[in-house]
């Protein structure tokens, strides 16, 4: 019986996954510390948590989930594409809807 991944996938090594792991709390402790300790008001709050989260995305693809290590044809990559697409529109939609509606004003 075959396992589930054939001997030439390629999967990440402990040095990688460690790396990933002590990226991924760094950039989950620096947002905190800014909300929790006050350190940044204002836009300059939003961007940076906002930076950290795509810091934070990116580290879970490139580390994790192998994105960059595809031997076959990347119909993930494009899956991945398309959900951040359906993403992007659900939550700006929403956010325009929460911003400019008039019914509510």
């Amino acid at each position: 019986m075959e396992s589930a991944h054939s001997q030439g996938d390629a999967h990440g090594s402990l040095r990688s996954y460690t790396i990933g792991f002590l990226c991924s709390i760094v950039l989950t402790v620096i947002p905190a510390a800014i909300v929790l300790g006050g350190w940044l008001d204002g836009s300059s709050k939003t961007y940076s948590l906002m930076a950290a989260g795509v810091l934070q995305l990116a580290v879970q693809l490139l580390f994790f989930m192998h994105v960059r290590e595809e031997k076959k044809p990347r119909y993930n990559l494009l899956a991945l594409i398309l959900g951040l697409v359906i993403l992007i529109v659900i939550v700006g939609g929403s956010m325009w809807v929460m911003m400019y509606n008039m019914v509510a004003s």
